[in-house]
């Protein structure tokens, strides 16, 4: 099972467990679903069960590599075992060449006994009328000996016909045969190749995600912004990135994304696609004036060198789609850092802001969505780049392996979300998910 499908199921089962999360708390939904909660899953049936180590990844890659270093041996094999039998000195096209040979020189010699008749039958046409008895019959016993000799001819070309006849499809059905084998040579290497090549990529994926950085406290995230927002209007919340270490963090990025909840009674599983959910969030910073579009190539917000204690503002800009239904959705924001000398971390919380969708007025045409690069309205708050600033205003803040205090939401929720919406958009908080069992073990 791919990291990919682990992780979307993770997602499904972080989200649906331990009970329907739209019967969890007021906050989410606002009334109960009819059908009855869903059971918890089990110990043997959690995906992160599943979840490779980077030593079977690495193995995995290995065993792909052999296996795709034999197919491409087979199909030189097969391909060369294919030319082969278009070399004038393989066995079966010798046989079709003497075949051949022997056919031409059984026709040769009917043409020549052709010949020898007619000449015959001519000598009979041309005889004088003053011909005695003898050359008579001389004449018509060499058309009867030219006659056999012809009959002869035409019986000694049977053999040697069925002969070429015989090579000729064996030749035929070994080219056949040799094409079938490079043509599944073919298919067996490209296979193969694909193998090697999604074994690579989850060993990359799962280095890239950081399995050798640690969780720890050093980022920490905030996120404000209102409590409703209008579908078809731009909204903007609010993303502080701390340093809360005793050291400055030499690379500090950060990850956020947005989801519509679903619907009342809406079922999530493995099988939901979040891409239908997902809603669109961009972000900019006094550092990146235009608005800036998350996307799987560009998924993280570059905050860059932060000092001790120093703080980051991040604005993101959210519009739902004019045509939505009211409903609710949830922004959530995550942060990760790492030094020159190798070290690295992944927060070890997360933060996230709940919020109303109010549909569109259908009397009011939505507000048109500002260009790409209309500049970031200036911070709210006294801010020197990547120096101390002054709180902006509440936020909710859940640990990995904490609660949703202030929502009274199920806190499997909000980290299934996360770890949903960072499947659809990009790696970045794909490392939530994967975490979620180590911290909450912590």
């Amino acid at each position: 099972m791919k990291i990919r499908r682990i992780l979307a199921t993770a997602v499904a089962a972080a989200v649906t467990t331990p009970v329907v999360f739209l019967s969890a708390a007021p906050a989410f939904a606002d009334t109960k679903p009819t059908s009855a909660p869903t059971k918890p899953a089990s110990h043997e049936d959690d995906p992160e069960d599943d979840m490779p180590s980077l030593d079977e990844l690495k193995a995995a890659v290995a065993a792909a590599q052999k296996a795709y270093d034999e197919a491409v041996t087979d199909l030189g094999k097969a391909t060369e075992d294919r030319k082969a039998l278009d070399d004038a000195q393989h066995a079966l096209v010798v046989a079709v060449a003497d075949a051949q040979k022997a056919v031409d020189e059984a026709a040769a010699k009917k043409t020549a006994a052709d010949e020898a008749l007619a000449t015959a039958e001519k000598a009979v046409a041309d005889l004088p009328e003053t011909a005695t008895d003898e050359e008579k019959k001389a004449a018509a016993d060499a058309v009867t000996a030219a006659k056999t000799a012809v009959d002869e001819a035409v019986a000694a070309q049977t053999a040697p016909a069925e002969k070429l006849k015989k090579d000729t499809a064996a030749l035929a059905a070994a080219k056949d045969s040799a094409d079938r084998a490079v043509k599944n040579a073919e298919k067996v290497e490209k296979a193969a190749k694909k193998d090697l090549d999604d074994a690579k990529e989850e060993l990359a994926f799962y280095e890239e995600i950081g399995e050798e950085c640690t969780e720890d406290s050093a980022v920490k995230v905030t996120l404000t912004g209102p409590e409703k927002v209008t579908a078809g209007k731009p909204t903007v919340f609010s993303l502080r990135v701390t340093n809360t270490s005793d050291h400055a963090l030499d690379v500090v990025n950060a990850y956020a994304n947005a989801m519509r909840q679903p619907a009342a009674g809406e079922e999530i599983d493995e099988d939901t696609d979040f891409s239908e959910l997902v809603l669109p969030l961009e972000w900019s910073s006094p550092d990146v004036l235009e608005w800036t579009k998350f996307s799987e190539e560009f998924d993280s917000i570059e905050v860059g060198k932060l000092a001790k204690g120093a703080s980051y503002d991040v604005k993101l800009r959210l519009t739902v789609d004019a045509e939505a239904a009211a409903g609710k959705g949830m922004v959530f924001a995550y942060g990760e850092y790492e030094n020159n000398d190798g070290s690295c971390g992944i927060g070890d919380d997360f933060a996230n802001a709940t919020f109303d969708i109010l549909a569109a007025d259908k009397g009011d045409k939505p507000e048109p969505k500002p260009s790409e690069t209309t500049p970031t309205p200036a911070p709210s708050v006294t801010t020197g780049g990547n120096s101390n600033t002054t709180q902006q205003g509440g936020s909710s803040n859940t640990p990995v392996n904490g609660t949703l205090a202030a929502t009274g939401a199920n806190d499997t929720l909000p980290l299934g979300y996360a770890a949903a919406g960072a499947v659809v958009l990009g790696a970045g908080a794909l490392v939530v998910a994967r975490r979620r069992k180590a911290g909450a073990q912590a």
